[in-house]
């Protein structure tokens, strides 16, 4: 008989496969991503040998000190959280890659078409109030245009002006259609109307883009830009709120009273609307630091010059003979542009005189 021994700190035990006494303690193997402390066991490895048998007998006794068996409950629920967090981790990254897109500065035609096609996914319910599907097609590429050149405030700009427009000309809309003076699709305007109205902006944008004439005229192109959109909306809410509440309306060039609606037409009612609308689209401009406390001023006074040239037009030449090209669209390009130059030239004007 001999003894000896053995402390293992390992959680499995070897036991002898011929003994004919099975042993009193069997482990098992364990296997986990985790680490546990396992606690080192000292027991009693006892022996005797036969030289006239083949056989063996050995007894594992466990010695006093033994603990108490330990079950050891292993959770595999850790090996599923990988996946998740990954999840999680890549939803992050990628909110995080739209944030920085859509404020870097300058903007890049990537985060315009990004931003743009974000706003209009969620803006989609008031667009289709007042755009026709290929209207909207033709916002979309001004949208991108406009936020590659200007960044979010001249997006926001031209957003403000599609808003009160479009309240503007629902303004009694079953009375204006009742009297036929209603715009056409009760307001939903279309692809002309977009590009006729933004025509100017559009041209400020893409001067903007190219940098043409450098750090020079980079703000004469944004104040150019502002005045058009001044111009535009003040022209259409001065129509609209006309048509809807104007008492008397004279015909611009001979003063004389004639029916709602009719080109070339103004009134009272509907010219004060038209300047309280370029002076609250200007005075955004301000506060989002498109232009400055003065240029402000002077898109309002472009804004209300162009309207007047734009009445004189329509009442001396729209859709009379050798003037039928001259349609609502085409006075409406010449309306914007003639805000932006006013604009342009009045702040070069005062540039000189203030030198």
């Amino acid at each position: 008989m001999e003894s000896a021994t053995w402390s293992n700190p390992l959680s499995f035990s070897f036991f002898n496969s011929h003994s004919r006494h099975p042993s009193q303690y069997k482990f098992m193997a364990f296997s986990t991503l985790q680490t546990f402390p396992v606690p080192s066991f000292s027991f009693t490895f006892s022996s005797s040998f036969s030289s006239s048998s083949s056989s063996s007998s050995s007894h594992l006794k466990p010695s006093s000190s033994f603990p108490k068996p330990t079950t050891l409950l292993l959770n595999p629920r850790p090996l599923r959280s990988f996946p998740r967090a990954m999840h999680a981790s890549s939803i992050q990254d990628a909110i995080g890659g739209a944030i920085s897109l859509v404020q870097s500065s300058p903007a890049t035609w990537h985060s315009a078409l990004f931003s743009n096609a974000m706003i209009f996914l969620l803006g989609s319910p008031i667009l289709v109030t007042g755009l026709s599907l290929s209207g909207i097609v033709a916002a979309f590429l001004l949208g991108t245009l406009t936020w590659r050149a200007f960044g979010p405030s001249g997006f926001f700009l031209v957003a403000v002006y599609f808003v009160i427009g479009t309240a503007a000309t629902k303004v009694k809309m079953a009375q204006k259609v009742a009297q036929g003076v209603a715009e056409k699709r009760r307001g939903r305007r279309g692809p002309g109307s977009v590009i006729g109205s933004s025509a100017a902006g559009c041209i400020c944008a893409f001067l903007t883009i190219f940098g043409v004439g450098g750090e020079t005229f980079s703000r004469l192109w944004r104040l150019g830009f502002v005045a058009s959109f001044c111009t535009k909306l003040s022209d259409t809410v001065s129509s609209e709120i006309g048509k809807a509440y104007g008492k008397t309306t004279y015909l611009v060039t001979t003063f004389k009273v004639v029916p709602r609606g009719t080109e070339g037409a103004v009134s009272v009612e509907g010219t004060l609307a038209g300047i309280v609308a370029s002076v609250v689209l200007a005075f955004i401009s301000f506060l989002v630091g498109e232009v400055g406390s003065h240029e402000a001023i002077i898109c309002v006074l472009a804004a209300q010059i162009a309207n007047l040239g734009e009445s004189v037009i329509g009442a001396a030449l729209q859709e009379k003979e050798g003037f039928k090209w001259l349609n609502n669209d085409a006075v409406n390009v010449i309306n914007i542009l003639m805000g932006s130059i006013i604009a342009v030239f009045m702040q070069q004007a005062l540039q000189i005189w203030c030198s």
